[in-house]
């Protein structure tokens, strides 16, 4: 398909080319999840049920820094007290088949991102063209990071939390592998798209819905909600809590500075 010129391309054009982004997006997403599925057994047993081992090395690492900091073993993990259970009887097909697909997701985000970037670009001057590869890379570098930073320290506290958290002796806890994996994918997912958050911002000040005011001024209610969040998918300490927020508040100052230098420079260009 010719590319057209952007004011020469009508609303069924740019139609044409968002369904061209979505299929060429779906396909290479269900080639990297063909390929997942070769080592589905490592993913399952290494990488997705890693949490579920009180060995798991983010275990290892808050009761060596519980120790350091004198709080003896106060949060310490030795064990997992729950079993996770298949209760349908294509439950196990169909985690593998969307675990898969996840995976290729994952996988797949910068390819995903460079079609964003074709579909997007011709709005943009010839000069923000050039940058293409250093979008590509920091937004890809921005998700991995917030996979990392979910599986690493969301999925384990949250884990961890859940596995503990009882009302009674008599109730033992018995999760569903489609609660669990739900769980697993939610984090890595989520935080993955958070730390998207500064590439947002840019586009967003780039059109003018943003604009670093804006952002400072709600910046107590920002800080409100990640301490909300925080609180949710962490255990009841407060060193568990203060590793979640700092990042996220990190991310947040980030997109504020961003949109600082975007207004900057837009003020420098029309002045």
């Amino acid at each position: 398909m010719a590319k057209k010129n952007l004011n020469e391309m009508s609303f069924l054009d740019h139609l044409e080319e968002l369904r061209w982004l979505l299929v060429r997006s779906t396909i290479a997403i269900l080639i990297l999840a063909t390929v997942t599925f070769f080592i589905s057994d490592y993913i399952f047993d290494v990488i997705i049920f890693g949490p579920t081992d009180a060995n798991f090395i983010t275990y290892r690492f808050f009761c060596d820094l519980s120790n350091q900091l004198g709080f003896a073993e106060s949060i310490c993990v030795t064990e997992m007290p729950f079993i996770i259970q298949n209760t349908n009887m294509e439950g196990q097909i169909n985690v593998l088949i969307w675990t898969c697909i996840t995976a290729g997701f994952i996988l797949g985000f910068p390819f995903i991102l460079w079609e964003v970037w074709k579909f997007i670009s011709p709005a943009l001057y010839d000069t923000e063209k050039k940058h293409a590869k250093l979008f590509i890379f920091s937004s890809s570098l921005l998700f991995f990071l917030g996979v990392l930073f979910g599986y690493y320290v969301i999925v384990p506290m949250s884990v961890n939390f859940f596995a503990t958290f009882t009302i009674s002796d008599v109730v033992k806890n018995q999760f569903s592998i489609d609660s669990y994996i739900g769980l697993v994918k939610t984090s890595v997912i989520a935080c993955g798209l958070f730390f998207e958050l500064p590439i947002i911002i840019y586009f967003l000040t780039k059109l003018g819905l943003v604009t670093p005011d804006f952002l400072r001024k709600y910046w107590k209610y920002a800080v409100i909600i990640i301490l909300i969040v925080a609180a949710i998918v962490t255990p009841p300490d407060v060193v568990s809590q203060i590793i979640v927020t700092i990042p996220m508040l990190l991310i947040y100052e980030a997109s504020i500075l961003i949109s600082k230098i975007v207004v900057k420079n837009q003020k420098k260009v029309n002045g």
